[in-house]
């Protein structure tokens, strides 16, 4: 198996119980929201907390034991990013392809590819994601292309929403080769890649989820995976939806969270109220209410979905257990999509003109909420979850179901 090149940051720990997980996420989103509005507004790279979420060893909890790895629950891996997510999301989507990549490398990679991709994250070496194009018809349209030359494996193209490659030790993206699609890992730094930060979203503003350029790149051709076939059973997308979900949570969370901050100290009541606080307006407790009743609907959901992907024999997949995973999953997506928009904008509405003031920092919220959300359009969960209730139809198998 290729070697690679890159020097190695310290080495990680390794978690292996739910509690140490759980208090390690705890820790981090400690620290995360002290600096979060700053790096929002200034786009600051959330790197030093990266780099503990790495070392702490959070990045490995989902690989297998016998790879080195937590093996911990996607029950765990969900709460991790979620609570983390409450603090900062874009603290939180940075390694969410690195989950997805890891799921992918169990499904797709040979025994050897397992064996040394994952020791590397064990190790704390982070997976970025070189991400779909942006000028193709749709985004399961490649148009990269990994030639056969004198030299080796050649890669070229150039991709964008590439969460997590500005922040990776190994690169991973597809392209076609031999009329075959293929997923490609490319240790960092390597000669012909180029990761450009011009992401300019309105929200989740420091994930630099932006464009990578390859250019002739030389890859390893024994750190090359075949894309599945569309029929062949897989929990990829499913798994990479759970932590979709869990981190639209942590944002209704955190929303929520400061909401109850600063209508009770930064607020003033209505004139019409009749109340000498804010907090004790009728109408903001009905709505504070219904929006605390309606997140715990959603993190329900979330664990439920976590708990079915956690009954699944990974080495037993079917067409209809995988389909079970991906309906759970998408049933919590609608409503932790839908609790992460209402709780952030609530927040401005309870909180008056003044919750809008930039020194604030409240719009962060409602700006990552409808960023994060677009990730995945929610009607289409609807239309899967329906079909599979109605008529028994299977949903698409790929990253985004």
């Amino acid at each position: 198996m290729t070697q690679n090149s890159y020097s190695l940051t310290p080495r990680a720990a390794v978690i292996t119980t739910d509690a140490e997980a759980l208090a390690a996420a705890r820790h981090l989103a400690e620290q995360a929201l002290a600096g979060a509005v700053e790096r929002d507004q200034q786009r600051i790279y959330p790197r030093e907390l990266l780099n503990q979420f790495t070392l702490l060893g959070l990045g490995s909890i989902s690989v297998p034991r016998e790879f080195g790895g937590g093996g911990l629950s996607f029950q765990t891996v969900a709460e991790v990013f979620r609570v983390i997510s409450a603090s900062d999301p874009s603290l939180g989507q940075i390694p969410q392809n690195h989950f997805g990549l890891i799921q992918f490398i169990l499904g797709e990679g040979s025994a050897e590819q397992q064996q040394f991709l994952l020791s590397e994250v064990v190790k704390g070496q982070r997976l970025g994601n070189g991400g779909p194009e942006k000028n193709t018809q749709h985004t399961r349209d490649v148009q990269a292309q990994l030639v056969t030359t004198s030299q080796g494996l050649q890669l070229t193209g150039e991709k964008f929403y590439s969460t997590g490659a500005l922040f990776a030790d190994i690169l991973a993206t597809t392209a076609f080769h031999a009329e075959q699609p293929v997923m490609a890992f490319i240790p960092l730094p390597a000669d012909g890649v180029e990761i450009v930060d011009d992401w300019s979203g309105i929200g989740q503003r420091t994930t630099a989820s932006g464009t990578v350029k390859l250019q002739q790149v030389i890859v390893p051709a024994d750190l090359t995976m075949p894309l599945p076939a569309a029929d062949k059973p897989t929990l990829r997308g499913a798994v990479s939806q759970l932590i979709q979900a869990a981190i639209d949570a942590g944002i209704a969370q955190g929303a929520l969270d400061e909401a109850l901050v600063f209508v009770r100290s930064s607020s003033r009541p209505w004139v019409d109220a009749g109340v000498s606080r804010n907090a004790d307006d009728p109408y903001i407790l009905a709505d504070v209410g219904r929006i605390s009743t309606e997140l715990s609907a959603a993190n329900a959901l979330l664990a439920r979905a976590a708990r079915v992907l956690d009954n699944i024999d990974p080495q037993s997949l079917t067409a209809e257990n995988c389909a079970r995973a991906s309906i759970a999953v998408a049933e919590a997506k609608v409503l932790t999509t839908e609790i992460a928009l209402r709780a952030s904008e609530k927040l401005l509405e309870w909180g008056g003109s003044r919750a809008t003031l930039l020194r604030h920092g409240l719009d962060r919220h409602w700006r990552n909420a409808r960023t994060h959300t677009l990730h995945d359009p929610v009607r289409w969960k609807n239309h899967a979850i329906g079909n599979y209730y109605l008529n028994d139809v299977l949903p698409a198998r790929h990253a985004w179901i």
